[in-house]
Parts: structure tokens; sequence; C-alpha cells
């Protein structure tokens, strides 16, 4: 245990729900008549959390991740199973938890701080850090109850990462605060990781997610599914949104197999230009296939190559086996830590809105301007759509082209802005 900070074992939470409020009195008056069905929250949850990691928790809602939280930190406790916490926790779970409405904002970091089992001598010496933290000015002296939203959560949070926890944890807090507050969270985020505080932390922020987390957690229905790497988990995650995720990794549906062309030669040479992933990820409903993936240059080379600054197309065709009304292409580049830096679609660049019939065959381009910065980059590609109101995924391959920068000038983040510059 001494390098782990928070160890749960068959962690399992179940709530009784009833059809009718006089069910609850009925059940209670005769226990052995259960007017009750059982709802479980979480089903025999397992987690190690290592002390210094940064672990995200995922899942669609009411998956079970708060609860798990809740149950970490004590609020809730579990039906059954284990939980171990070996350090001092600072938790932020739900906008103004904790908070009384009455009172100030002053009153309210010192009500939260004895909650948390400080001396007021110890919150008297940060109380001006978390002022300088929570930004809100003279509102800092009004009721609670007259705060926005976004001060709510500006107070709360630095009230909880200025009394030095050991362990931060931090649920969907962060979907509140303006770009100029999240950015400064997630700079004490960067320091918390560099002083080895252990965060847990619960976003629906996939790019936050893969850019900070060491390690990810899925959740489904109560049900931790897997973890792993922030790029992988995420990967699986997407699939869960579109009820194709199978816990025996064979992703794919409907009889699909790798991809590839009518010839096994023409196969071979195009990996071979193009980078191709042996090991790529796929899905989809059978409908369609996407297959003759590739890069070309400004010469119309094909190439896994591009030098910065200079256009460039993707290639891939797509048959399709079924009738669809309105198919959308699309591709997206990641960096190789998964974080989904651009794409497109048809849909979004309104290309092409029209029907297609089984045994139609569409080639599809995308050509643009390489302003990445030089580096290793992943492209993904699919083929979705909407039927009724139900967005389907026909075909989907992820990273399965490998996409190299070459640049002799990079600038700062992602992407070039390409400014033209003037001194006078």
């Amino acid at each position: 245990m001494a390098d782990i900070a928070i160890e749960a074992k068959k962690i399992s939470k179940i709530y009784r729900l009833y059809d009718r409020p006089s069910d609850r009195f009925r059940e209670a008056l005769n226990p052995k008549h259960r007017r009750s069905t059982d709802h479980h929250a979480l089903k025999e949850v397992d987690l190690s959390i290592y002390k210094g990691e940064t672990v995200g928790i995922i899942g669609t809602n009411g998956s079970g991740k708060s609860t798990l939280l809740k149950i970490i930190t004590g609020v809730l406790t579990p039906t059954s199973g284990e939980i171990t916490v070996d350090g001092r926790i600072s938790a932020l779970l739900e906008l103004g938890a904790g908070f009384n409405m009455e009172y100030n904002g002053i009153e309210n970091i010192y009500l939260n701080g004895t909650m948390m089992g400080f001396s007021k001598k110890e919150i008297d010496d940060r109380l001006q850090s978390i002022l300088d933290f929570a930004d809100i000015g003279e509102y800092v002296y009004q009721p609670c109850k007259t705060y926005s939203s976004g001060m709510f959560v500006r107070l709360a949070f630095a009230v909880a990462i200025n009394i030095d926890p050991e362990i931060l944890i931090v649920d969907e807090a962060l979907s509140v605060g303006d770009v100029f507050f999240q950015a400064k969270c997630y700079h004490k985020f960067e320091e918390f990781k560099q002083q080895g505080k252990t965060i847990l932390f619960v976003s629906h922020d996939l790019t936050s997610i893969a850019k900070y987390c060491d390690r990810v957690v899925l959740l489904n229905k109560g049900v931790k599914l897997r973890e792993g790497g922030p790029k992988e988990i995420i990967d699986a995650y997407k699939q869960v949104l579109v009820g194709q995720y199978r816990e025996d990794g064979d992703t794919t549906e409907g009889g699909l197999e790798a991809p590839a062309s009518a010839d096994n030669d023409d196969v071979s040479a195009q990996n071979a230009a193009t980078s191709v992933n042996p090991e790529l990820l796929e899905y989809g409903n059978g409908a369609a296939t996407i297959n003759d993936y590739y890069i070309t240059d400004k010469n119309g080379t094909r190439t896994s190559a591009i030098i910065k600054g200079e256009p460039f197309t993707i290639h891939f065709s797509v048959d399709f086996l079924k009738d669809i009304e309105a198919p959308i292409f699309a591709f997206t580049v990641k960096n190789i830590k998964g974080t989904e830096i651009t794409g497109t679609n048809t849909m979004y660049e309104r290309a092409f809105l029209s029907p297609v019939k089984a045994g139609d065959k569409k080639k599809v381009t995308f050509t643009q301007d390489m302003n990445l910065q030089g580096g290793e980059y992943l492209l993904s590609f699919g083929t979705t759509g909407y039927e009724k109101d139900d967005f389907v995924v026909y075909h989907r391959l992820y990273d399965v082209i490998n996409l190299t920068v070459i640049s002799d000038k990079d600038t700062v983040g992602y992407y070039d802005m390409n400014s033209v510059i003037t001194v006078e």
C-alpha cells in the first residue's frame, strides 16, 4: 500500500427504486414483500491509483463516475466492497457542495477549511492565495446565494487546491469557468503533477483527458470496462458511445474484415508508401467499408511525409453494401498521445449530401495546406450518418495512417498561424 494513494476493492453501490412513493412505505411495513427494484450504480469495481498519478475517469452519463468519486471521498457509503485512501483529499464534486448559501465567500472559505480539518491559523495563512486564485473581487463579501455559477466554481476550486492536498479529486468542475479560469486551473494541474500530487479527474472533455492523464478508466453502466493509456481508452469510449464496444476486443461488426485493395501487391505497395498501421482499430455496422486510403503530396506522389506549408491530399474509397440516405465522410488528425488536433467531414463542409445505393463506390479526397507543427501524427477515417434521429457508424478506422510533418520552423502549440510580422 506504500505507493498506492487510493485502492477500491469490489466496490458496489445499489439503490432501491420504487414506482410510487407509497411503495417505499409499504415495503418498510412488510420487508418480505419487495416492491422495489435494484439499480446497480456500481458493480464490483476494482481500482488502484498510485501516488503521483493523474488518472481520468470517463464514461457516458449514468455510468457511475460521480458515485465512485463520492464513495472515495466518503460522501457515500458503498453497499459492498472496501475503499482505502492514503493521503489528505481535497474534492470538488458538485458545484457549491459544502457551501452555506446564506454565508458570504469569506465565511464559506473558513467553513470549508474547517470541514477539511484545518485550524483557523492555517486557513488565515492560505486566505490570500485562495482569494487571488478565485479572483471574484468584492463579491467575496456577498452572500453566496447571489453568486453566478462561474463564481461558485472559482471560489470552490480555489479553496480545494490551496489547502495543500495530497490527493485532488475533480468532477466536471472546470466546465463552468471561463477560458482564462480554465487555463489557470490546468496550469495548477501541471504544478500538482510536478509536485508529485495525485489527481483523480472526471471529465467529458476528451482533449483534457488525453493531455493531462497518465492513465484512464472507462466505466459503463456501473461496470469498469477497461483501463489503460488515454489514447486506447478514449478510442474504446467512442465505441461505447455508438453501441459498438465489445469486451472481447473484437470491435468489428457486420462481418467486416480488414480493408484491402483488389490486388495484394497494390496493398503492400500502398502500405509501404503510406505507413499503414497493421494493428488499426475498426468497427461499424457493416453498411459500408472504407478502403484504398493514402496521402499524396503536392505532386500527387503517395507518401507519409508532408513538408509543412505545402498542400497535400487525403484519399480514401468507400464501398456501400446497403442503401444509405446521406452518408458523411470524415477524417481526423491526432497526435501520438491521442489528442484530436483537427479534422473535418463532408457535412461540415457541405460537400456531399446525397443518397447512395448498395453496390455504389465513392472516392473521397480532402485537400488542404499543411499547417501542423513538425512531428508525428495519426490519421483516422469514418463513414457515418443519421438515420431518423440516431447517429450511426457505418465504418470507422482509427489511427490507420502515420503522417509525418517535416518542418524547419515550428511555432507554439499544435499548428502555425502563418503570421506576417512587421516591426517599424
